[in-house]
């Protein structure tokens, strides 16, 4: 098993409230080289320098991807504050945005997370950590690695025709009061039994609250993570409110969960 490590250094704020969490990751270069190619994501309080020390990976080769978070004296943060039922949140998507996952790393101690999975398919992916220092505000860091093969031929991302997916079963629809970029929206998703049409009033907490929404720009420079704004509900409405920060094409995954088994609904939408 070969392990991928990823060095954080510097504490990069760029939070925007428990709601809704922004950045802007039009800083970061990608190359065909990714993993050996530093990248800096910058904001107004600090930069953020990665590295990356790893073999290249075959696809559904298990990996241990290892984040050690340190200050900008080079020493390890060791405290950080629970967000929603966890210490760090880690979303990987492939460059192509078709694949995505939500992990969550084991804090280790000496300011290193550690976590095992797997790349479905060769080519680019975006790992994004998400976690609170300690006394700091929320944090977002993020690095992109390369899983060796040839790429697999990518499609432009295109908006969904339909706002109303199904699911294992349930139907979800997805609506906003209006859609424009860098401003607070309505977003309310809307979940029946696909068979028979009946409202869902049975969800479960998920992470402590009734979903989780990430959205990501189609050139994956803007991540957007929101939590609802009812923590307790059950259903079948779920309502969050959401700001894009810029226009353009985005995927948005609603993640919610229902008799113990979390499910993930993906929409693609284009934010005039």
């Amino acid at each position: 098993m070969k392990q991928l490590v990823i060095l954080l250094l510097g504490v990069l704020l760029t939070a925007c409230g428990n709601q809704n969490t922004t950045m802007d990751m039009s800083g970061m270069q990608m190359s065909g080289n990714m993993e050996a190619m530093p990248t800096h994501a910058h904001s107004d309080d600090a930069i953020a320098h990665f590295s990356v020390a790893m073999d290249r990976y075959m696809p559904g080769e298990e990996a241990t991807i290892t984040i050690l978070i340190q200050d900008k004296w080079n020493k390890p943060i060791d405290r950080f504050d629970v967000m929603h039922e966890k210490l760090m949140h880690l979303i990987v998507v492939s460059k192509d945005l078709s694949y995505f996952d939500h992990l969550h790393p084991e804090h280790v101690g000496q300011g290193q997370f550690t976590v095992k999975t797997k790349f479905p398919a060769s080519g680019y992916y975006q790992l994004i950590a998400d976690f609170t220092p300690q006394g700091s505000g929320e944090t977002v860091q993020t690095h992109w690695v390369t899983i060796k093969g040839k790429e697999p031929k990518q499609a432009a991302l295109q908006p969904d025709a339909s706002l109303t997916k199904e699911v294992g079963g349930k139907e979800v629809t997805l609506a906003f009061d209006h859609l424009m970029a860098g401003m607070g929206l309505d977003m309310i998703f809307t979940i029946k039994d696909a068979r028979t049409k009946q409202p869902i009033t049975d969800l479960q907490p998920y992470l402590g609250s009734l979903g989780h929404v990430v959205a990501i720009s189609a050139d994956a420079k803007e991540y957007v993570h929101v939590h609802p704004n009812e923590q307790q509900g059950s259903g079948p409405t779920a309502p969050f409110t959401i700001i894009f920060p810029k226009s353009g094409v985005y995927k948005i995954w609603g993640q919610f969960q229902r008799q113990n088994e979390v499910f993930i609904v993906p929409f693609t939408i284009k934010v005039p």
